[in-house]
């Protein structure tokens, strides 16, 4: 009865149109790009800056940098002392936060819809008149150093993780950790952050999305008044990064540590990006991942690893196309107790070549279209997701226009598609294949 009432409801979440916020948007004169995500249903709104530089764009050996300037961005400005900032959005019955990835840096409120205006004007603030000090710079270096600590130095997986980077991107600075090396980190100084905020921040340089109850004309005039007035930055470029030369063999790790209790192989491949009016791949990339790992038994890999073979307690593969260089396609293999790795990764190695033999389940495909379109029906009910998920689109290079046309995009890609994508990122001269391993287990690799 459970799965009878299951099929009823995938079926009838198949036979809804996507719903949309209402979107509109426009630029200021100052080069700022703005995107209304209009939505009536809660007196709430989301209000987000999306810088486009990350981890990615930093200078030779100031790594971390983006990272660190976003902290630093809450030590206060003329108007603000350190910390006020995000006093007054709790004050105001609000939260706020930032995050860094590779492409971008954002800053974010969620507060009630009538605290937009003093929102807009904090962040315009911070924009253009963060002021440090030596004494600000300093703690929060440590806080930094200290979160490297935490997430990295003390997860063995984390550092296999730096170090498969590292390997898979020679020359482009994806290698590079986004917490930074902890060696450049340290050096890391006051005149440091001051160059990248006078080089990166700036209107020109900047997204501006609202997401919430509110209306385009009102969004427009409070930021023009706040936004509008802060004179582009003429010396921002389009970014230019160095690119991958051509990668000829396969580059293999293997990463022994005391700390580790459960040995793993993963492999990554070289993939393509979402494109600009070109996102076909990356939706056949996508859907691939979800056909290979996406859930339980019913995907490819844990159903022929776990289930069929047991010799693996986890497979699964993974793929996150929004970025705004080439990106890489996963898979996974944790195995079963007495399973070398050598074994693990020639039964990941066989379960993938028989799916590339056997092609796509196309009731498996169907499935998982409507169960991706179910969670895209759903984010629309929350508008802090909807804003982000525009956000790193625009910031990644994609324009509005795709990330309205990915749904249909999705759902329009065929078996052959994905199967002849597969085809193309299973290449293992492009690929990175690494061995997490703890004591003891060496031997059984040699």
């Amino acid at each position: 009865m459970t799965r009878y009432i299951a099929v009823i409801a995938l079926t009838f979440m198949a036979a809804l149109p996507l719903r949309a916020a209402e979107v509109a948007t426009f630029t200021l004169d100052n080069g700022m790009d703005v995107v209304v995500l209009e939505d009536h249903r809660a007196p709430v709104v989301v209000h987000m800056v999306w810088y486009r530089v990350g981890a990615a764009d930093e200078p030779p050996g100031k790594s971390g940098i983006s990272h660190f300037l976003e902290h630093l961005m809450f030590k206060g400005t003329e108007a603000l002392g350190p910390g006020e900032f995000s006093d007054v959005v709790a004050a105001n019955g609000g939260t706020d936060n930032a995050f860094t990835s590779f492409d971008y840096t954002a800053y974010f409120q969620r507060v009630a819809a009538d605290r937009l205006d003093l929102m807009m004007e904090m962040e315009a603030d911070r924009m253009v008149n963060l002021r440090l000090t030596e004494e600000d710079v300093l703690t929060e270096r440590d806080v930094i150093l200290e979160e490297r600590n935490q997430r990295t130095e003390n997860e063995p997986g984390a550092l296999f993780g730096e170090m498969r980077n590292a390997a898979q991107y020679k020359n482009h600075p994806y290698g590079i950790p986004i917490i930074g090396w902890r060696h450049e980190m340290e050096q890391l100084s006051q005149d440091d952050a001051e160059a990248f905020y006078a080089d990166h921040y700036a209107p020109n340089n900047a997204i501006l999305i609202v997401a919430g109850d509110v209306e385009p004309d009102e969004v427009r005039a409070l930021a023009e008044r706040y936004y509008g007035v802060i004179p582009a930055n003429p010396d921002i470029e389009p970014r230019m990064r160095p690119q991958e030369p051509p990668q000829l063999a396969e580059r293999r790790i293997t990463y022994e540590d005391p700390r580790v209790a459960q040995p793993y192989v993963v492999r990554t491949y070289l993939a393509p990006e979402r494109d600009p009016g070109d996102q076909r791949e990356a939706a056949a990339l996508q859907l691939l991942a979800e056909i290979l790992g996406g859930s339980g038994q019913t995907s490819v890999l844990p159903r022929k690893l776990q289930f069929e073979t047991q010799s693996a307690v986890y497979a699964s593969a993974f793929y996150s196309g929004t970025s705004l260089d080439d990106t890489t396609f996963g898979v996974v293999i944790v195995p079963s107790q007495g399973v070398e790795l050598a074994a693990a990764e020639a039964a990941l190695d066989q379960a993938v070549a028989e799916f590339l033999e056997e092609g796509v389940d196309a009731q498996q495909l169907e499935r998982i279209k409507t169960q991706i379109r179910a969670s895209l029906i759903y984010e629309q009910d929350n508008i802090q997701s909807l804003a982000r998920t525009y956000g790193m689109a625009l910031t990644s290079g994609l324009t509005v226009e795709d990330v309205q046309a990915w749904p249909d995009i999705l759902k329009s890609i065929t078996e052959e598609e994905i199967l002849a994508a597969a085809r193309r990122v299973f290449d293992r001269k492009t690929a990175v294949t690494g061995w997490l391993t703890g004591p003891g287990t060496e031997e059984v690799m040699q």
